[in-house]
């Protein structure tokens, strides 16, 4: 597969994707509306590849997504264009059921069209990988349970409903139409370029700078950490390789509390450049509770190791040093989001 269209490209697991398949020779044409998160400057690396184009476009036009699928020919879609932030889906669910709904529905029709006009053998060929959140399952108790791709749907905020929605899409455009899909649910991200009012960057940066550093409720959330170049691997095993009409689960088999998470960014900091009133554990800050806070999730990432040979190649302590140190060593990329204000303020607080 050499031609390749992703979608959300300039955003934070879509750069990581791209800069991997334009490594690797692929003909990568990335779409990518540019709205808040969408930082071209993530693309800095492959900007001026003979093998890289950047268009600056809605994956609700149709007739833009069309006609790109058939001027580069081409041979599989990796879809990450999403509004992803739950705290902004809580103030402002509409643009979520617009970007990862509807604009899913329009994304499916222009690919459904251009593909019932290829050929035989590049209709066999082609696939459409349409990738997701484990966010879609809803939660787990905090003492038990993991995410199986068998786990029913249960989505407790507007952004995690607007996505088992687009999952749902995709699967109907398989089974009624035949369009071959794969799709991936993964845990969270981390890991450069990752957007500042996300927690681990936000966290960064705060700490970096002295600030406070606010928690949700008493910091007791578990998560599922998955470092975002092991997770760009991941998915491009999945496009390539995985079985038609098939779901994957991606997963770190990092576990770890909120609170864990911020401490150990405090540690790490603190060993790299100390501040001069000492430990930065003492701006942590325990904020009201997010509307609806998931409280545990875990993946059972077995069958994408199982039947594509995937593992994570990082540990959470390792990937989040690496992550600590590119984020002191690129203040280019991050610093004008900050001045924008982006993780200045709060978010999601459902008012």
């Amino acid at each position: 597969m050499q031609s390749i269209l992703v979608t959300g490209g300039a955003g934070f697991i879509g750069s990581a994707v791209v800069r991997r398949l334009v490594a690797q020779g692929r003909r990568v044409v990335t779409l990518d509306k540019l709205t808040y998160s969408g930082v071209r400057a993530s693309l800095r690396d492959v900007e001026d590849r003979p093998n890289h184009r950047f268009v600056q476009g809605d994956i609700g036009d149709g007739a833009l997504v069309r006609k790109l699928l058939e001027e580069e020919r081409i041979e599989g879609v990796m879809h990450l264009a999403a509004e992803s932030h739950v705290d902004r889906s809580i103030d402002g669910p509409g643009v979520f059921v617009e970007t990862n709904v509807v604009g899913t529905f329009r994304l499916l029709q222009a690919v459904l069209g251009y593909w019932r006009d290829l050929g035989e053998q590049a209709r066999a060929a082609f696939r459409f990988h349409h990738v997701s959140t484990d966010e879609v399952f809803g939660d787990l108790p905090f003492d038990s349970g993991i995410f199986t791709e068998e786990t029913p749907y249960a989505p407790s905020s507007p952004y995690s409903a607007s996505k088992a929605a687009s999952d749902h899409f995709v699967r109907a455009w398989h089974e009624t139409y035949g369009l071959p899909v794969v799709l991936s649910n993964c845990s969270n991200n981390y890991g450069p370029y990752h957007f500042p009012e996300k927690l681990i960057p936000l966290v960064i940066l705060n700490a970096l700078e002295g600030q406070e550093l606010p928690v949700y409720g008493k910091g007791e959330n578990v998560r599922d950490w998955l470092f975002v170049d092991d997770h760009a691997e991941a998915l491009e095993l999945v496009l390539t390789r995985g079985r038609v009409g098939e779901s994957y689960n991606i997963g770190g088999s990092a576990e770890r509390t909120n609170l864990e998470v911020v401490e150990s960014i405090c540690h790490l900091l603190d060993e790299r450049r100390p501040l001069p009133q000492g430990p930065r554990r003492e701006l942590i800050r325990f904020v009201p509770d997010r509307p609806g806070h998931d409280r545990r999730y875990a993946i059972d990432a077995s069958k994408i190791a199982r039947e594509l040979g995937w593992a994570p190649a990082h540990d959470f302590h390792g990937g989040l040093a690496a992550t600590i140190d590119w984020y002191l060593q690129n203040d280019w990329w991050w610093k004008p989001l900050r001045e924008q204000g982006h993780g200045s303020r709060r978010l999601g607080t459902g008012n």
